[in-house]
Parts: structure tokens; C-alpha cells; sequence
């Protein structure tokens, strides 16, 4: 493995005290990185909130530009 002198040492100390070896660190580690669910859900409202001049829900025959810098 290419781990950094001074991480492998914290490895190596903390397997010790855990009584695993480090590989099994690093694998619990890894797994609980990559396979647990992250807290959240899909954005359903509004990102911004506040009062402001809402434009028009089909921009056909507006120019974005008036409607950004207005």
C-alpha cells in the first residue's frame, strides 16, 4: 500500500487499540464511506426565498436579459 508514513501510523495505532489489523480499518472505512445513505431528500421548493418580481412561468417573447437586469 502507499499510505503516508504518518497516516499509517495512526492506522497501526488505532488497529491496536481496536485489536483489528489495518486492512480491516481501512475497509470498514471505505464501506461506511461509500455504501451509507446520505441524509437529505430531493429539492422540492423554491432554492430562494424572499420577495422579488417573479417573471413569466413561459419566457416566449420576453428577452432573459431584461428579466435578469431588470
Amino acid at each position: 500500500m502507499d499510505i503516508p508514513e504518518p497516516l499509517h501510523e495512526t492506522l497501526r495505532h488505532r488497529a491496536r487499540q481496536s485489536g483489528a489489523s489495518v486492512r480491516a480499518l481501512i475497509i470498514r472505512a471505505i464501506e461506511q464511506a461509500y455504501t451509507t445513505r446520505k441524509s437529505g431528500g430531493y429539492v422540492t421548493g423554491p432554492l430562494i426565498r424572499g420577495k422579488g418580481k417573479l417573471g413569466p412561468a413561459f419566457p416566449k417573447d420576453e428577452n432573459p436579459h431584461d428579466l435578469v437586469f431588470s
